[in-house]
């Protein structure tokens, strides 16, 4: 009997460690709006139940296996969705798993990365505006991320938020101070994306910078069509008073087809009331390549029911040289799991 019992001890135990030492979770964000939209150029508005409006819904798993001496396995596997359809994928074509595809060793030297993952542009962009990574609403991430057809054709960052094939480098935070370095393998004969991207905080002070250089459009990897290299940069602050946290960004966005280039500013400002935030952004691109100027500004307020669940409601307006302007105003709910 005691022996039995020593046994069934040790299996406990021994199914303990191994459980303490890999993990795997399941995890995943839902966002669905109902909205009038207008952007700039539409006709008309378009009353419409919607995906996505402050955050991309997506699922996934992720895991991570304890190596010892500090040294991490970490693998994660997740993919975009359109809540509105039950769909995969942000559109039609988007692979499976777009958000993420990757396996990753960890330690006190940092991190080294391989698979699909953020691209450079992503982090400094949804970080350093007040309405994070909504493609929605947010002004900065329309402006480098949303096409509107023939009204405005040209992005910022046309390689996508996210790299396929990539190998990335992630520093140690050392002194508020963290970088990741990005290179593109694809196989695509004498092309690749390189970046990187740069973050530094102290108190109530944060800055971020990013670069980018790109001949490949993601996630399905191929050269662009034109045969370019499309180069772009952002500088951006934020500064957290208590009662307020104010954003600034700045960037340049460039292909070596073409003279022209395009130049994003972005103010912001985030106002707890309550429980929940005030948020208000304005950007204004100037793309001499097309001699057109679009300016997009968004106010509204999200409110957290619980840490993982919240209701917001926006509204905003864009305005593109030569075109009609239009207004959006949305109500949605987000909830994380």
């Amino acid at each position: 009997m005691k022996k039995t019992l020593a046994l069934a001890t040790c299996l406990t135990l021994a199914a303990t460690a191994a459980q303490a030492q890999s993990t795997v979770q399941l995890m995943g964000l839902a966002d669905m709006y109902v909205g009038s939209m207008r952007m700039a150029g539409d006709a008309k508005s378009t009353s419409k139940v919607g995906n996505s409006g402050m955050t991309t819904s997506w699922w996934g798993m992720k895991g991570t296996e304890d190596l010892g001496g500090g040294l991490k396995a970490n693998v994660a596997l997740t993919g975009f969705l359109r809540m509105d359809s039950g769909s995969t994928g942000r559109f039609g074509t988007d692979t499976m798993f777009s958000r993420d595809a990757n396996v990753s060793l960890s330690g006190s030297f940092g991190t080294v990365m391989a698979g699909r993952g953020m691209a450079p542009n992503f982090l400094p962009t949804i970080l350093f505006n007040p309405l994070g990574d909504s493609f929605t609403f947010s002004p900065l991430v329309i402006h480098a991320n949303v096409t509107q057809g023939a009204t405005w054709p040209a992005r910022t960052t046309p390689a996508d938020t996210g790299w396929s094939s990539q190998i990335v480098y992630s520093t140690p935070k050392i002194a508020g101070f963290n970088a990741n370095i990005h290179y593109q393998l694809a196989g695509v004969s004498g092309k690749k994306d390189v970046g990187l991207n740069a973050f530094y905080s102290i108190g109530p002070v944060s800055l971020t910078a990013f670069w980018e250089q790109a001949q490949l459009s993601n996630p399905v990897v191929a050269a662009f069509t034109d045969g370019s290299t499309k180069t772009d940069w952002m500088l951006g602050g934020t500064y957290d008073a208590g009662v307020a946290k104010g954003f600034l960004t700045y960037g340049q966005a460039k292909s070596d087809k073409s003279t022209g280039n395009a130049k994003t500013t972005q103010l912001g400002v985030s106002v707890p009331m309550g429980a929940g935030k005030v948020l208000a952004s304005y950007a204004t691109t100037k793309n001499t390549t097309i001699g057109k100027t679009r300016d997009t500004f968004t106010v509204g307020y999200d409110h957290f029911l619980s840490k993982r669940t919240d209701v917001y409601t926006m509204l905003m307006n864009d305005q593109v040289t030569g075109a009609t302007s239009g207004t959006s105003l949305g109500f949605g709910v987000r909830h994380r799991f």
